[in-house]
């Protein structure tokens, strides 16, 4: 459908009626330039044909251009039909670590051998694709811990960003309780029961200015719930100076700690060990039941505002054209061709 934004500007669609009444007559005067081709142009003006010589052709394209112009002026739009957002579901918080340790080569994707954030992305990108009709918002922590994303239901965003993030860009150490702070502060305007968090590391919290039990206990009080993954291999085979060993690449994962805050927030703390394990995770938290939100719609809106005001302006400019004074102008070129050619050709010879 078509609605108007400022239809009071129809208003001004009789105001050249009013000119033409209200305003004073003007006095006719003689020309002060004596123009030495006049008769001619008399001539030309009494003999052309209609299209030039009436003035209501001219008159025709004024109204037309005026009627264009009001239109134009009340800001028509073209209003789609509703479409509905997807907004039953939950405000859901990834937080990924990428410190230094995620850079172990201790996991194998696709038959080839890989590091723990490469297999991170495929599993949690995967995981954003299929969360339909909940709000994703992503937080990359290390040393540092920052908001990548906002809560959007633009999952497509989600995915690309954590796809594109590098290894250590928010520094080599791992601050869990930063992490867990940062997204209390996001989520604790959001509706208090639909409010979760999922948090994988492959560490231990030795940085950051808040402890993560402390953070957990902060999040139980906004009714947020944390689900907690340890990431990392048990096991893993490096190069020896004589001898290949086996070392544990995840001896420094805190399950404690990540259990302790699991179970304060009311969540699950789970550990994957391979990209299987964290794949099955991601597959069990896709059964959380969504909670129902207001139903919210969308309508298209497209300015059609300068349809009209095109129209006028190519109206302007046939009036121009049809100008009495330059058909006069083209009228005297056009007649003066033969005395041109012959001066042309006497200068020549």
């Amino acid at each position: 459908m078509i609605e108007f934004l400022w239809p009071y500007a129809a208003a001004a669609l009789p105001l050249p009626l009013l000119v033409y009444f209200l305003a004073p007559k003007a006095s006719r005067q003689e020309p002060a330039l004596q123009v030495p081709f006049f008769s001619t142009a008399v001539a030309f003006d009494s003999t052309t044909s209609g299209a030039v010589r009436s003035s209501w052709i001219r008159r025709t394209l004024m109204i037309l251009a005026w009627l264009a112009l009001v239109l134009a002026a009340t800001r028509p739009q073209w209003i789609g039909e509703p479409i509905e957002l997807p907004t039953s579901g939950r405000d859901l918080l990834l937080a990924v670590d990428i410190s230094g340790s995620m850079g172990t080569e201790d996991m194998e994707l696709g038959g080839q051998q890989t590091t723990r954030l490469a297999v991170v992305k495929q599993v949690v990108g995967d995981f954003v694709e299929r969360r339909k009709g909940d709000r994703l918002g992503l937080i990359l922590f290390g040393t540092r811990a920052y908001q990548q994303t906002p809560l959007t239901f633009d999952r497509n965003t989600v995915r690309t960003l954590l796809e594109e993030t590098p290894l250590g860009i928010a520094g080599g150490k791992t601050a869990i309780g930063d992490a867990i702070g940062l997204a209390v502060k996001r989520l604790q305007d959001r509706p208090a029961e639909n409010r979760v968090l999922v948090l994988l590391t492959d560490g231990v919290n030795n940085v950051g200015e808040v402890e993560p039990t402390q953070a957990a206990k902060l999040a139980a009080q906004e009714d947020i719930r944390i689900y907690t993954i340890g990431f990392g291999a048990d096991s893993m085979t490096v190069p020896g100076f004589l001898f290949q060993r086996t070392i544990n690449p995840s001896a420094e994962l805190d399950v404690k700690t990540l259990t302790e805050i699991a179970d304060l927030t009311g969540g699950l703390f789970q550990r994957a060990r391979s990209a299987q394990e964290l794949d099955a995770i991601y597959q069990a938290l896709d059964k959380l039941e969504p909670i129902e939100q207001d139903q919210e719609t969308y309508r298209p809106v497209r300015s059609l505002f300068w349809y009209p005001l095109a129209f006028a302006m190519l109206l302007s400019l046939v009036m121009a054209l049809l100008h009495p004074t330059l058909t006069t102008l083209f009228y005297r070129l056009w007649s003066a061709r033969p005395a041109l050619r012959r001066e042309s050709k006497e200068a020549s010879a």
